[in-house]
């Protein structure tokens, strides 16, 4: 061990420190732990925050959806799918019939967003189809011959609907006669109640077959858009690019980014401005720090006089208190990450805080620690510390032997 790491890690365990100065640099260390448990915890609700919300939302919406600027739709889909699903980055493309319907059961009724799939390729490309809690994923019709439709489980317990209850969508783009335009309505039976884990969607949307949302919506062989999921998230905006130079003039192309961008910049703010002021705890530790070393100066002057008498040089001096504050910094930094870390993972893992999902859209705070933060929140507070310690090492350095130990 060097000469300015034992001195500074002496200093540091000596039983003949006054009770004041142990306690206030236990203080330090619990200051700088308080700092970065709590920073760890914010930014790891923040990061779970925007990873559930966004897994939500791309377990029911594509990454990139293609529409055509025509109002009419696409008519020929397959053979544009076909065509396009040799793009690089392209996982899957599935067409899509979107309609705002009216849902009614009983004299109770909802207005619901209805979205037609084709049924194979919505259970392999998407993932709330497959989180049924009621009944089955399965849009085959039973023995009456009549369509099955999916919905939320959110929207089945307050219109109290039960797997195998029957219900009536009715469509405002109805038929003309000669009594007027009267909205066509057409009967379902309620085969599955999925769970999605996003409240807007299992509160609010209903899934049926391809081809019974086109006769809902009195429309041919016609899908709304394409939506196609990418092989990697990031590679959306390029894969969307792609697609677009290889669909031609009449498309538009959005990524999931796109569609949520105002929320994901509220979520990226919001870890910015929880940074800046969480990080404040993590500066008055480093006052803390500061504190501590100049009693330690103050209670030490006489052997810093000595060593320095001794022949010992400033900058070693220097070093000798730059070390002490670094190991208290260190030490805390490692106790706040260990319980920071270990507290979102119980936090996360027994979901220990609920929430409304009508508010939050999630029903509980999810934390997702990320191993980036704890070595950006290692190295800020480990900053903080050692410029804490500049005043006071050049204060000891600055002591001059011959004033100390004069009377001595």
């Amino acid at each position: 061990m060097k000469f300015e790491s034992l001195v500074a890690f002496r200093y540091l365990r000596s039983p003949y420190r006054p009770t004041v100065l142990r306690l206030v640099t236990l203080l330090a260390v619990l200051g700088v732990a308080a700092g970065v448990t709590t920073l760890v915890i914010a930014l790891s609700m923040n990061t779970g925050f925007r990873q559930a919300i966004r897994d939500r939302l791309l377990s029911v919406t594509a990454h990139v959806n293609l529409k055509p600027l025509n109002p009419e739709g696409i008519h020929n889909y397959q053979q544009e799918i076909d065509r396009l699903s040799r793009t690089p980055g392209v996982r899957s493309i599935e067409p899509a019939v979107y309609n705002t319907v009216l849902l009614s059961i009983g004299g109770r009724a909802r207005g619901i967003v209805l979205k037609g799939v084709d049924p194979q390729l919505a259970l392999d490309a998407g993932e709330a189809l497959t989180h049924v809690s009621e009944g089955s994923s399965s849009f085959a019709p039973a023995a009456d011959e009549i369509p099955v439709l999916l919905v939320g489980h959110i929207l089945a317990q307050e219109l109290k609907i039960s797997a195998g209850d029957y219900v009536t969508l009715t469509s405002p783009q109805g038929t003309l006669t000669p009594l007027g335009l009267l909205p066509r309505a057409k009967r379902f039976r309620v085969g599955g109640i999925f769970d999605s884990g996003f409240y807007d969607y299992d509160a609010n949307w209903g899934f049926v077959t391809l081809a019974s949302a086109q006769t809902l919506a009195g429309v041919g062989d016609v899908a709304s858009l394409l939506e196609v999921r990418v092989s990697k998230l990031d590679d959306a905006r390029q894969v969307a690019d792609a697609l677009i130079a290889r669909a031609g003039p009449g498309y538009l192309a959005t990524t999931w980014m796109d569609e949520n961008r105002a929320l994901f910049r509220a979520l990226s703010l919001e870890k910015l401005v929880t940074a800046l002021f969480i990080g404040l705890i993590t500066f008055v530790a480093g006052l803390n720090i500061l504190v501590v070393l100049t009693m330690t100066v103050t209670d030490r002057a006489r052997d810093i006089a000595v060593l320095m008498a001794m022949g010992t040089r400033r900058a070693q001096i220097r070093r000798i208190f730059v070390l002490e504050g670094l190991a208290v910094s260190i030490l805390g930094t490692v106790v706040g990450l260990v319980s920071g870390y270990g507290l979102a993972w119980i936090l996360n893992r027994w979901r220990l805080i609920p929430l409304n999902p009508e508010v939050y859209a999630i029903p509980y705070v999810p934390f997702h620690a990320n191993a980036f933060d704890a070595i950006w929140i290692a190295v800020a507070a480990l900053a903080i510390s050692v410029a804490a310690t500049i005043l006071p090492a050049r204060s000891a350095a600055r002591i001059l032997p011959v004033e100390i130990l004069r009377f001595e």
